[in-house]
């Protein structure tokens, strides 16, 4: 069903749809078929009623062209481009980043300890094939990190850059991620990322009790936009800057994504 247009301001310079098809070379059948399946370009409204498109629907149409060519599915294409739109939250949160820009990741509901083997599992495997990587993570406690500094110290070693963003230190005290955990590689060898909430309500129930919402993935652009936000939360503003682009690697090949869910089997398979 197509999207009612919005009845705000028109910039100067908006365009109708046959301006906008032939300065992006996208016909206004084209254009809109996609307003009708996936919200996109969004029209302005003339008090006349007429559609008029913003200049920077240019930009955005280019950009959804741009990663077409380069294989990405339409939808993912244009999530991206209305995400690229939209603006940035004071304190971002990386589990509503990953649902809000790649929708089709579906949370589960797992146990803490299935979680830490799901984080372990990710951080052995980026040890074990990254080369080079961005190691990064989220802690909701100062002694969830102290209990993992260590591990961390020597993950590390091997990785290009790290980031870790602590909630003493990084948040302040409404910030969603404080009730996330995250956990991250984005490397040209392997990338992985599960992002997980603690719903509310579980205050006071022992760790093997309580239960987060996750979401794991070996899709190279919602690794990369989770360790985007980890960054820009972390303060590391140039990293955050390198990671706005799009990750070379289409996709993580067959072979480093089969090695991870082997080893996540086998360690969710030693805490069942």
């Amino acid at each position: 069903m197509p999207v009612t247009p919005e009845a705000k301001p028109v910039p100067p310079g908006a365009m109708t749809i046959g301006e906008l098809a032939r300065r992006t070379g996208v016909t206004p059948e084209v254009l809109r078929t996609w307003e009708a399946r996936h919200g996109f370009p969004r029209p302005l409204r003339l008090p006349s009623g007429h559609r008029r498109y913003a200049p920077s629907d240019v930009a955005a149409v280019e950009r959804v062209l741009r990663r077409r060519a380069e294989g990405v599915r339409l939808e993912v294409a244009v999530a991206e481009a209305c995400r690229d739109r939209e603006p940035t939250p004071a304190v971002p949160s990386v589990f509503a980043t990953l649902r809000r820009t790649h929708p089709h990741l579906t949370p589960t509901r797992l146990r803490r300890a299935t979680l830490v083997a799901l984080s372990r599992a990710i951080e052995d495997e980026c040890c074990a094939r990254a080369q080079g990587p961005v190691l990064f993570g989220s802690f909701q406690q100062p002694h969830r990190y102290a209990a993992a500094a260590a591990r961390w110290t020597e993950l590390a070693r091997t990785a290009r850059r790290t980031v870790l963003v602590a909630a003493e230190e990084h948040l302040p005290d409404d910030a969603p991620m404080r009730r996330e955990w995250v956990v991250g590689c984005d490397g040209p060898a392997l990338c992985a990322v599960l992002a997980a909430w603690e719903p509310p309500g579980q205050t006071g129930l022992a760790d093997g009790d309580r239960v987060f919402e996750a979401i794991w993935t070996v899709d190279p652009s919602a690794v990369r936009a989770a360790a985007r936000v980890c960054a820009t939360v972390a303060g590391d503003l140039d990293l955050a800057e390198e990671l706005s682009a799009q990750p070379t690697a289409p996709e993580t090949d067959l072979a480093a994504a089969t090695a991870l869910f082997s080893r996540v089997v086998a360690y969710v398979d030693a805490v069942a």
